[in-house]
């Protein structure tokens, strides 16, 4: 279960702001980048209360992490979950990590697994990793080799290094019709958009 991945990343230069709400997005980025969490908290919270989504997910990682602020895992999820319906991939891939360890919400392998595959079905590569370490486990889903190695390798070819040492540790479990299947599939599944992952 170590093998779960934290990423929280924001794409700014697809962001659309006002000028004052781009001006406010980037003194809390570089407060937030500085270490200067209580800062960036006081200028993302009005950003995230308009219904500003990176600005709601960046809030869900500052009260999950505790930065600048108590730890806080009910607000965490809160600012997680507004940040994911509107399709925020990294907050969605936390939502996944919150369900499978239990963090401020019931414990919930099912979930787990909806939360991190809407966030691979858009390329997130630590989501993707991460529905790789549940096929792997068994938990919520079926244990599966042949589909931890595709989601291993879909994770590796978007830049999840640690995802290609998990995907060639399964493959020595594997045969290799069995791992020619998950490389094809994961090839499948990438050129469909990922519309297309499974048996």
């Amino acid at each position: 279960m170590l093998r779960i991945m934290f990423a929280l990343t924001t794409v700014l230069s697809f962001l659309t702001f006002t000028s004052v709400a781009a001006q406010d997005w980037q003194k809390g980025m570089t407060a937030f980048e500085n270490d200067d969490f209580a800062t960036a908290l006081e200028e993302w919270l009005p950003l995230a209360e308009q219904g500003e989504p990176f600005a709601q997910a960046m809030l869900g990682m500052i009260y999950k992490m505790g930065l600048g602020t108590p730890q806080d895992m009910t607000k965490s999820l809160l600012w997680f979950r507004l940040a994911a319906d509107q399709g925020i991939d990294a907050a969605q891939n936390e939502l996944g990590v919150l369900h499978l360890y239990g963090q401020g919400v019931l414990q919930d392998y099912a979930l787990s697994f909806r939360w991190f595959k809407l966030a691979a079905d858009q390329g997130n590569a630590s989501a993707q990793s991460n529905l790789g370490v549940l096929f792997e486990s068994g938990y919520g889903v079926l244990q599966d080799n042949i589909m931890a190695h595709m989601w291993y390798n879909i994770a590796s070819a978007n830049g999840n290094e640690k995802a290609s040492e998990w995907r060639d540790e399964r493959a020595g479990l594997m045969t290799p019709a069995d791992i020619s299947k998950a490389q094809t599939m994961a090839s499948e599944c990438m050129s469909s958009g990922y519309t297309r992952c499974g048996h």
